[in-house]
Formats: C-alpha cells, sequence, structure tokens
C-alpha cells in the first residue's frame, strides 16, 4: 500500500511555480548545460541521433543527465509530450521522482505533478504546456495510442531483453510528434544485452540513426572521494571495466564456447565448394527462425552461410533456396519439429521436407551438455586440431559463439537471444561428428564428454 493507493484518480498533488509567461528557456537551457561535466553535456546536447545511448559506469550522473535531457527536449518540443521510462513501477517512484522533482525545483521550473492514474509531470512553458510520463518498461504497452515527441529510457540493460526487444520497435512508431523526435538510453551495461545489441556491435555502429556515449564514474566530480577506491576493493577487473568504466563485458559465469577464437576459426576467402552438399543447422522459433549453412569437408566443417530472423519456417526455406536453388540440402534441425509447426497446417520438419530438404534429425534431441560438448570438440580437440571454421559474413554465428554465457545457476543463458544460430549449429554437429553416429546410424546411448 502506497500513498497513490489513496489519492482519488486524476487528482493533482503539487502545482509549483506560475509564472512560465516570464521563464526565459533559452537562459534555463544555457545555466542547465552549464552544470553537467562533459560526458552528460555530450549526451544532453546531441538532438539530432535518433537513437541515442549513454553506457555509464555506477555514479557517473546517468539519472542527471536524463533529468536534464528530459528538460532540454521539452523546451525543445514546447506545448508536446514525452515519456520516461523506468524497468518497473516502483523504480519510477523510487528513482526518476525523486530526482527530477529535486531537479525541477533546482532550477525553478514551474510544473505540476498528477500522480494517477499514472504519474506525470506538466512543465508550463512560454511555448505552451509540456507533459512528460512516467512509465515502466514492463508495462510498455501502456504508450501505446499516444503520440509522442520523445522517449528516455533509463537502465534499459536491466529490463528482460526479450522484453526490450519487443518493445523497441513499438516505442520507436510512437514517435510521430514534435520539432525533435528523439529515443536515448542510459544504463551501465550488464554484460552483452540490449545496450550492446544496439550500440556495440559492428552493424550497430555503422548505422547513421544511432550513436553511443561512454561516461565512466571518475568523470563525475561530485562523487565522495572514497567512491572508486570502494567499489575496487569489491568487484574483479572485469566488473570494474562495466561498473565503473561503462565498458560491455561478460558478466555472467562464463563464456559457453569458450574455446572459439576469431584469429583461428573465422576466414574471409571461402575455398570453391559448390559441388558439396549443404548441411543446415535449423532452429525454430517463432518470428526467430535461424539456420547455419555449412559445408562438410572430411572431418572438417565450414559455415558458409546463415539465415538469421525469418518469421517461419516457410521464410527461412525459401530464403535458402533463393540463395542456393540448386544445390541438395540435408537438414539437421531441432528434433520438436516433428511435433509442432510454425504454420499450422504440417509440421516443421515436413515444410522443410516440401522443399526438397533431407531430414537429419534423430528422433529426440541430444542433452545440451552433450550438444556444446561436441561443438567445442570441433572448435578445438584435445591435440590441438580445429575443424570448425566460419566464414566472415555469418557474422551473428560469430557473436553468438562469442557471448553466449551460462547463468548464474550453471544453465544456458536464453535471455540474451544468443542461443538460436549455437542451437543450429549444435543439432548439426551433433549428427554429423558425434562418434555415437559414424558410421553406425543410430545413437548407442553412451555419452562421451
Amino acid at each position: 500500500m502506497t500513498i497513490l493507493d489513496h489519492i482519488e484518480k486524476g487528482s493533482v498533488l503539487r502545482r509549483v511555480g506560475e509564472n512560465s509567461s516570464t521563464l526565459n528557456v533559452q537562459a534555463l537551457a544555457a545555466q542547465i548545460k552549464q552544470d553537467l561535466h562533459p560526458g552528460q553535456l555530450a549526451f544532453v546536447e546531441d538532438e539530432n541521433t535518433e537513437i541515442l545511448g549513454l553506457s555509464a559506469g555506477y555514479g557517473a550522473g546517468k539519472t542527471r543527465a536524463l533529468a536534464a535531457k528530459s528538460c532540454l527536449l521539452a523546451i525543445a518540443n514546447q506545448g508536446f509530450m514525452g515519456c520516461v521510462m523506468e524497468p518497473t513501477g516502483p523504480l519510477v517512484r523510487d528513482i526518476w521522482m525523486n530526482d527530477f522533482e529535486s531537479f525541477l525545483e533546482s532550477y525553478e521550473i514551474p510544473y505540476t505533478f498528477r500522480a494517477s492514474p499514472l504519474p506525470d509531470y506538466t512543465l508550463h512553458l512560454p511555448g505552451g504546456d509540456t507533459k512528460i510520463l512516467c512509465r515502466s518498461f514492463e508495462s510498455w504497452s501502456r504508450i501505446i495510442g499516444l503520440n509522442l515527441a520523445w522517449v528516455l529510457a533509463d537502465e534499459i540493460d536491466t529490463v528482460t531483453p526479450s522484453i526490450a526487444q519487443k518493445a523497441f520497435p513499438k516505442i520507436l512508431g510512437r514517435l510521430r510528434a514534435g520539432n525533435v523526435r528523439q529515443f536515448a538510453a542510459a544504463s551501465t551495461p550488464e554484460g552483452f544485452r540490449w545496450m550492446w545489441n544496439t550500440f556495440g556491435t559492428e552493424e550497430a555502429k555503422q548505422r547513421p540513426d544511432r550513436k553511443l556515449i561512454k561516461m565512466r564514474s571518475a568523470d563525475n566530480p561530485h562523487l565522495p572521494q572514497d567512491f572508486i577506491e570502494r567499489l575496487e576493493a569489491n568487484y574483479d577487473p572485469s566488473l570494474l571495466q562495466a561498473y565503473l568504466n561503462g565498458e560491455f563485458c561478460n558478466l555472467t559465469t562464463g563464456q559457453v564456447y569458450d574455446r572459439f577464437d576469431r584469429a583461428k576459426h573465422v576466414i574471409t576467402g571461402i575455398p570453391n565448394v559448390e559441388d558439396e552438399p549443404l548441411r543446415v543447422g535449423v532452429d525454430f522459433n517463432i518470428g526467430n527462425m535461424s539456420a547455419v549453412i555449412a559445408v562438410r569437408l572430411g572431418n572438417q566443417l565450414l559455415l558458409i552461410d546463415e539465415v538469421s530472423g525469418a518469421h517461419d519456417t516457410d521464410a527461412l526455406a525459401q530464403e535458402i533456396r533463393r540463395r542456393f536453388p540448386e544445390r541438395r540440402v540435408y537438414a539437421y534441425p531441432d528434433a520438436s519439429g516433428g511435433n509442432r509447426s510454425t504454420n499450422a497446417s504440417q509440421t516443421d520438419i515436413q515444410i522443410l521436407e516440401s522443399y526438397g530438404f533431407t531430414n537429419q534429425s534423430p528422433r529426440s534431441n541430444p542433452p545440451v551438455r552433450d550438444r556444446v560438448a561436441a561443438v567445442q570438440a570441433l572448435l578445438e580437440n584435445g591435440k590441438g586440431e580445429v575443424r570448425l571454421q566460419v566464414a566472415a559474413n555469418c557474422k551473428r554465428t560469430i557473436e553468438c559463439l562469442e557471448l553466449q554465457s551460462y547463468t548464474e545457476k550453471g544453465d544456458l543463458d536464453k535471455d540474451a537471444g544468443y542461443d538460436h544460430m549455437n542451437d543450429g549449429l549444435g543439432y548439426l554437429v551433433w549428427r554429423e561428428f558425434n562418434p555415437l553416429y559414424a558410421r553406425a546410424g543410430r545413437g548407442t546411448g553412451i555419452r562421451l564428454y
């Protein structure tokens, strides 16, 4: 039970300041900028980048940067509406509202606060009242139907990646009003999650519509003198890269495919393999079908292509046939595809077979531990032999091999989205290279580690 439960819906809790007509917004904006340190200022001043990110260490001043950014965007979009999002509802109250009100009052910005049905602030500016909605990312659907000028998201890397990925394009679709339309997110990076996918990958870095700004904890001159020293005494070096410097690094218990090394496994030149049949490892997921496309060369496997993010099994098969219309294709799909479908009329495996793919899946999937071990052995075995090579154009597969981690419970991390390509590869490698199937045609039930 909170104070909000006792307030009549739609009631105004507080009104601060009245003289919006005499407010000099140019002088206000200049004063706000003058009080920021360089990293905050770079984030606040950028009103041209459509998708802007701020990756920052603990205590670097993210929340103040967001408060300043919200006010500057409100000034640029007077009379229009914006939104600030925290990961959860309680964090809206505990983090954002307290700090934002202090910010408004310190600069004597006239505003009205409304508590219910959902909290929002209305800044009384000379060009018109400007509303700032306060919402949680877990309830992102509540902004559907709104016309917004800008959206700011705080600590977005703590949001479940599947929720963040689903909400992100929907939020961008609401930016259809105002003079400066922008989505900006600030977060301490939590491994290779939403911030990395949106700003840190090679593909993201090439996109002109997005930009990442980094802030270190040491950039904030207002931190207590012993703040950084205490962090250094309590965190290991990898965590300090994220929590002090805002760098992306693996924060989980370990890389799944730790034998993968770009220097050893990634190649830029593909030999002529046109006469070789294709071997395609497939992972079924509605709306996110994944496949690795490979050829077997003796006791080695060469990945030459990939398909990522296909809508359904038909779309996946059609894309493979478009690229390789005459090639013979052996498919190594998730064995459960024989029981369900991304297309209601046929099972997934039946759909693949309808495109001329020869099904090579076993009756049931191998244990996850065995599948991972099989891929690891192909990456590098006990003799130091490297029998798996990946063409440089298989960017998503390379990324997944590098970044999939174990959770603290020892399970493969499925939340960050790096599992699908690896699962498809695992089904192929298990079937083609596991000794249980070599020259036998069926498994013996014996596990080899």
